[in-house]
């Protein structure tokens, strides 16, 4: 079976114009303009990037930023030409890249779905026939007669999605552009993008949240400074991303301004180690207090991607801060259930002794898991079945 698409050693070269200095003379400004020395500096957003994709996977593009993932993004959806290089493309591509792209800000959401659907090549019949489809998905209904200009980010987003994942391209490409959305409509977009792999289709996915990647993709691109680093499988690729990014699973927070109340942190860091089911989470929190105190208590609260309490870890050598004037870190180790892939997010609580909150301080870091904690399973783990996985086994049967 023929791939279908084949990347081959794509390059694409930006221009950078620098802006000359204030004080030169206009007799200089002048004779710049017809100088051949133009204040102008070569990018290679890309270089030599080369890549097949198969009918049917699903693939991550990951990369810092500045990495070239969406600029190879833009080149796979004829949004830009590659400087060099060539690209074969064996089906409709739908790509939703950015809020607005692809769509008339003066035409209302209802031409907006017609034209994007012509623009696939897709008959009028077969776009009405998904309408009202796209419009439930959507939520736009009260404004499909509306220009698009009035709609917000968000509500164009929404649309976009939408047209996008409805109207049966080959080839469905996603950029980072789902961040504008909210938690909910991640999640039901992210649903919606698992069916539409299901049936078949081709997906490429752009992210910096490696749990969403990680439950969509089997395979991944990693790309770093416009080259190809490595290919290969979708847990392998983020960890080596991860382990790049942070130098080691290490996460860290410190706040934006001193606290005032009587002990407030004033840094946390994260360090996951180990591997599914049997992850360790170390947490290091510097606490200063204003006075000294006889006993504090801490606590550890862990949410999900979309703010949903999953566990709540209470050191059991309570209490444990005393002392006074001054600060202190206090090293937590947490022994963490089997979980399913997603970004989870640690918040702390210290109080007094008599539970009087002194300090709260609401998701100030996350960590991101993105295995599976059924090895060797291929069970698709989703949001809705819940997030942590007990150890079980069969012992009848």
């Amino acid at each position: 079976m023929k791939p279908i698409l084949e990347v081959q050693n794509i390059s694409k070269k930006f221009l950078i114009q620098h802006q000359q200095l204030p004080y030169l003379s206009f007799r200089d400004k002048l004779s710049s303009l017809f100088s051949s020395k133009e204040a102008t500096e070569e990018f290679w957003a890309l270089r030599d990037v080369s890549f097949n994709i198969q009918p049917g996977e699903s693939v991550g593009i990951i990369g810092r930023n500045g990495a070239g993932k969406s600029t190879l993004l833009k080149i796979l959806s004829r949004i830009t030409p590659p400087t060099n290089g060539r690209i074969t493309v064996r089906g409709r591509i739908a790509s939703l890249l950015e809020v607005g792209t692809g769509f008339h800000q003066e035409l209302t959401g209802r031409e907006n779905i017609f034209m994007n659907g012509s623009i696939l090549g897709m008959k009028h019949a077969e776009i009405k026939a998904k309408f009202d489809e796209i419009v439930d998905f959507s939520g736009t209904e009260k404004f499909l007669d509306t220009p698009l200009k009035h709609y917000s980010s968000g509500m164009q987003l929404r649309l976009a999605f939408a047209v996008a994942a409805h109207l049966e391209p080959e080839i469905l490409i996603i950029d980072e552009v789902l961040a504008v959305g909210d938690a909910e409509f991640q999640k039901k977009c992210l649903g919606k993008m698992e069916t539409v792999n299901r049936s078949g289709k081709t997906i490429l996915f752009v992210s910096h949240n490696m749990a969403a990647v990680g439950n969509l993709c089997k395979r991944a691109i990693l790309l770093d400074k416009g080259k190809l680093l490595r290919e290969g499988p979708i847990t392998e690729i983020i960890h080596e991303y991860q382990v790049a990014a942070n130098g080691a699973d290490s996460y860290e927070w410190t706040p934006k301004s001193p606290g005032n109340s009587a002990a407030y942190l004033n840094k946390v860091a994260l360090n996951l180690r180990g591997a599914q089911p049997n992850y360790t989470l170390t947490v290091k929190s510097n606490i200063v207090s204003q006075s000294a105190h006889k006993d504090l208590f801490i606590a550890y609260d862990i949410s999900n991607s979309v703010g949903i309490p999953i566990l709540q870890a209470i050191p059991q050598l309570q209490p444990f801060i005393k002392f006074s004037d001054g600060g202190q870190t206090i090293e937590t180790e947490i022994e963490l259930p089997p979980m399913i892939p997603d970004q989870y997010k640690v918040s702390v609580w210290i109080g007094a002794h008599n539970a009087d909150t002194m300090c709260w301080e609401k998701e100030v870091v996350a960590f991101e898991i993105s295995e599976s904690p059924a090895k060797g399973r291929n069970f698709p783990h989703s949001h809705n079945n819940g997030f942590i996985v007990p150890n079980s086994r069969i012992i009848n049967g």
